[in-house]
């Protein structure tokens, strides 16, 4: 079986299990939504193992936190603590990632990077603060890291503005697009239509990420 014929077959299983699960929170199937939301990063992961040569160490230990972000996150009543700390752990696995594929670093150009998500943080905040009661803490740390993430794609792609990085960025915005519609709708106003944005951002922002690992491993 030649390598394209693998990636072919993974990426086919991908979004079987991509639509399967949307379709799941679409008609709010939770039966059907444990079985295939596990699934999501799973198949991932064998997309990208199938298609790259050297695996990208921080980009699969990313993947393998948000598996459990995913798990944890089924149940959000007990466990919605344990979904926040595994993709905070994933978020900072993200941005180490994206430290390494930077020409070079600078702590000043980060810096002018970081405004737009922090303003997109502090909106987010303001609409769910008096929500939040105990979890304001955890939830601000998280808002700082995915913002983070979100300065560092920007600055590798100011620096380099090829496909790959572009790609990343989009997928890190779309990331953070995604955890923001999650703080909305537990903390301030939970809707159906939320929940279903969510999985459609989040499955999208991380096949581009994958999907700009891969194009930055064929590349090099």
């Amino acid at each position: 079986m030649t390598k394209q014929t693998k990636i072919i077959i993974a990426s086919l299983f991908f979004l079987i299990v991509t639509i399967i699960d949307v379709y799941a929170v679409i008609v709010q199937d939770k039966t059907l939504e444990m079985i295939f939301k596990p699934l999501l990063m799973t198949t991932l992961v064998i997309v990208y193992l199938v298609s790259v040569k050297k695996p990208n160490f921080w980009l699969v230990s990313a993947l393998f936190f948000s598996f459990w972000g995913d798990v944890f996150l089924l149940d959000k009543t007990n466990y919605f603590v344990f979904g926040l700390g595994s993709f905070l752990i994933a978020h900072c696995l993200y941005i180490v990632m994206t430290k390494q594929f930077l020409t070079k670093f600078n702590v000043k150009e980060l810096l002018i990077c970081f405004p737009p998500f922090a303003m997109i943080f502090l909106g987010v905040l303001q609409f769910i603060k008096n929500n939040l009661s105990e979890m304001i803490i955890p939830v601000i740390v998280y808002g700082l890291v995915i913002s983070v993430f979100g300065a560092f794609a920007l600055l590798n792609y100011r620096q380099e503005r090829s496909k790959a990085n572009l790609s990343l960025l989009i997928g890190a915005i779309l990331f953070i697009a995604s955890d923001s519609l999650i703080a909305i709708n537990n903390f301030y106003s939970p809707k159906h239509l939320f929940n279903v944005l969510i999985i459609v951002l989040y499955i999208v922002s991380q096949y581009l990420i994958v999907k700009a690992v891969v194009a930055k491993s064929n590349n090099n």
